[in-house]
Order: C-alpha cells, then structure tokens, then sequence
C-alpha cells in the first residue's frame, strides 16, 4: 500500500499526468497543443496500462504528442516515470474513463487513436464495453477530423472480425485488415516493431496478432 501512496504522490509532482485534482484536468480541453507547446499532431492510446505502447510511440515518432489515457493511476505512474527518465516531452497521461474522452478533447483535437489489446469483452450483454463498437466509433468520430485513423491489434480472433463487421457498417473505411501482423506485414512495420507485454506473452502462447486500421471518411 505504501508503495503504491508513493507512486500516487509522484503523479501528483510529474507534469506530465493529468488527472483528477489538478487545475489542468477540468482546464485541459481544447487546449493539448498548449499543454505540449507545439502544433503537433496528437495521438491517444486508449487504455494504456503502464504506458509501454505509449512511451515507445513517442520515441520513435519525436515530431508527435502521444497521450496514453488509463483509469488507474497506479499503472500510469509507470509510463510517467519512463517519459520523464527519458527526457520525453511528447507524452502525456490522461487518467479517466475512456467513455469520457469528449470531457477532455475537443472536436478534431486528435488524429490517430491505437487500441492495443484492449479487453475483447466476449459476452453479448458486453458489447458496448468494446473499444471498437459502434457506441465508441461515434464518440472517435467527434474527435478525429476527416481522414482520421483508428488502430486496433488484438490476438482475439472474436473481437477482429467483429471490428470488421462494424466498421464496414461505419463512417470509418477499412484500409487495412491483417490477420497476422508478423507474416503480414514488413519487419520494419511500425504495428510489428513495438509491442506491448501482452502483445509479447501471446506471442509466447503461439496466437497471431491481428491488425485493424479504419480512416475516418465523413464526418
């Protein structure tokens, strides 16, 4: 418990956390390209967890804002700590509900969101709980401008072709459906080059990686 208190009170000091308690979490919408002080494009991964994902992204893409958003702080402490240790200022943790995204991002405030791993939610009574579902396409789409990008990887071969069946039914156009990111894609592909430690133990487990990209077409 103590350990977890501190790792609480580092949040508190890092700047690049925002979460409840602080001014910039109810002041932060509309206003991320301040926050980082630049123009450029910002990016959110959605239900980061420790931030691997999210930290990675941004050292390979320096001339972007990447945003891993998580509800538990306690895993978000970690990914802070990895951006700060790496002199990162292109990362930021939002902590809240993903369902509240349009509390703190306005319309076309973003233009890519990578969801990977998210939890497939296998029950039929679950579906609105799934990242990828039509409920959370339409809260996506009031946040992405035209031409927008959503990514999805997932080793649930369930949660895939559901992306698929929605998506093709949704303002987002289907431009890439991988069944299996690593005998699909190129080694120098940037969906094969990180991977996040689920990612790494399904590997292990012997399951593919699928792979979704949807372009916001219409608004």
């Amino acid at each position: 418990m103590r350990k977890k208190l501190l790792r609480f009170q580092d949040n508190v000091a890092a700047a690049n956390v925002i979460e409840p308690g602080k001014p910039s979490y109810h002041a932060i919408k509309g206003s991320w390209h301040d926050h980082f002080g630049n123009d450029h494009p910002i990016i959110l991964e959605l239900g980061c967890g420790r931030g691997t994902y999210t930290v990675a992204l941004a050292q390979k893409y320096p001339q972007k804002n990447f945003i891993g958003v998580d509800i538990k702080g306690a895993r978000l402490w970690a990914g802070s700590q990895a951006a700060l240790h790496a002199n990162l200022t292109n990362v930021a943790f939002l902590r809240t509900d993903i369902s509240h995204l349009n509390t703190f991002f306005a319309p076309q405030e973003i233009t890519e969101i990578y969801i990977p791993f998210p939890d497939p939610r296998p029950r039929d009574k679950e579906e609105k709980k799934r990242l990828t579902s039509p409920r959370f396409l339409s809260l996506y789409q009031e946040l992405l401008p035209k031409g927008g990008t959503i990514h999805l990887k997932t080793d649930n071969t369930d949660l895939f072709t559901y992306t698929c069946d929605v998506w093709k039914e949704s303002a987002f156009t289907i431009e890439a459906a991988i069944e299996n990111v690593y005998t699909d894609l190129p080694a120098d592909n940037i969906h094969r080059q990180i991977q996040t430690p689920y990612e790494k133990r399904f590997l292990n487990e012997g399951k593919k990686i699928k792979y979704v990209k949807g372009v916001l077409e219409s608004r």
